[in-house]
């Protein structure tokens, strides 16, 4: 009776598996909104401490001067808008808003800021995905060519891809700018919604990811190249390039989906400075506007998104890893 508790097979038992996998759910739901929180507090208490006076800031962008204010004249607006209040009940008072779907007042747009997201989220999330499938389709043809074959050439694919993760994008914009749009004039140097003003800002994010991405695949494929099914393939007549694509290369991949739900986000926050290298619509030049101009609640509200949309595509992946592989339910 006691080989039975204690045995492996346990999980099999009925309802010891979906419990689990339930519990591991729910870690994930409780992790993610307390990440999702956290965020949203420390962007909440940066913004609170930044120099500058709020109201002072509201009454120059309205009135188009800047000038020193009296207090008579803050008064008015610090109550309105709940400026005078303790820093804990505008704290407060905030979490009220987003709890509701009220990211706030573009004070410098005079318009709400949930309306200036929308307009400006779909080319900054286009840009994404298009660097995201630019990445597979540099990783994936790169990990067949150097991996799994001769050890000098299998040093040679690591190492390029250790230098393609480690550029900074911003750098790599800059140089994509200067050789392709400056020199040759092959693209636009404003970039904009358009096909070809999409191809440098994509290969701008898609090649530090496609280095992460190689790594990861890199590291199945070699693996999995030492697995029984390799030589019972081959035993068919299967040959090695079959058996590298069919194969090998399905295996070697799971890794690399999984780290698609980070890229994803990753991409969204890095299109932010990619933007506004190339001058592109989108949240990049919102963001650097809104910065230069002090207007918090666009600048948290873009902030605040960009950290949902990271978090809820992670946790969308991790929860599918959980129901697909039985294997992740039992680690901590």
């Amino acid at each position: 009776m006691s080989d039975i508790i204690s045995s492996p097979d346990n999980d099999a038992l009925p309802g010891s598996g979906s419990a689990r996998l339930l519990r591991r759910i729910a870690l994930r739901l409780g992790a993610a909104v307390f990440v999702l929180w956290g965020t949203i507090t420390v962007t909440f208490l940066v913004l609170a401490v930044l120099p500058g006076d709020r109201a002072t800031i509201l009454l120059n962008i309205t009135s188009g001067q800047v000038i020193e204010r009296t207090p008579a004249e803050l008064a008015p607006i610090n109550a309105k808008y709940g400026f005078d209040k303790p820093i804990a009940g505008q704290y407060l008072h905030a979490l009220s808003q987003l709890l509701h779907g009220d990211l706030g007042f573009s004070f410098e747009l005079q318009r709400p800021v949930s309306h200036i997201i929308a307009e400006q989220l779909l080319p900054t999330f286009t840009l994404a995905i298009a660097a995201l499938l630019l990445a597979w389709l540099i990783a994936i043809p790169w990990t067949l060519l150097t991996a799994g074959h001769h050890r000098r050439l299998g040093a040679l694919g690591s190492a390029v891809e250790t230098i393609m993760a480690g550029l900074p994008p911003y750098w790599i914009g800059i140089l994509l700018l200067i050789l392709f749009a400056i020199d040759l004039r092959w693209f636009p140097v404003v970039g904009g919604t358009s096909l070809w003003g999409t191809v440098l800002p994509a290969i701008t994010l898609a090649i530090p990811l496609a280095g992460f991405l190689g790594h990861a695949i890199r590291g199945e494929f070699e693996r999995n190249l030492q697995q029984p099914f390799v030589l019972s393939a081959r035993s068919r007549g299967m040959s090695l390039a079959g058996v590298r694509l069919r194969h090998v290369l399905r295996h070697a991949l799971i890794p690399a989906i999984t780290l698609s739900g980070w890229a994803i986000g990753n991409l969204l926050s890095g299109a932010v400075l990619v933007e506004a290298v190339f001058a592109r619509p989108g949240l990049g030049n919102v963001l650097v506007n809104a910065v230069s101009n002090k207007d918090f609640a666009l600048v948290s509200g873009i902030v605040i998104l960009i950290s949902f949309l990271y978090i809820v595509i992670n946790l969308v992946v991790d929860l599918i890893s959980l129901i697909i592989d039985p294997r992740l339910r039992g680690r901590s």
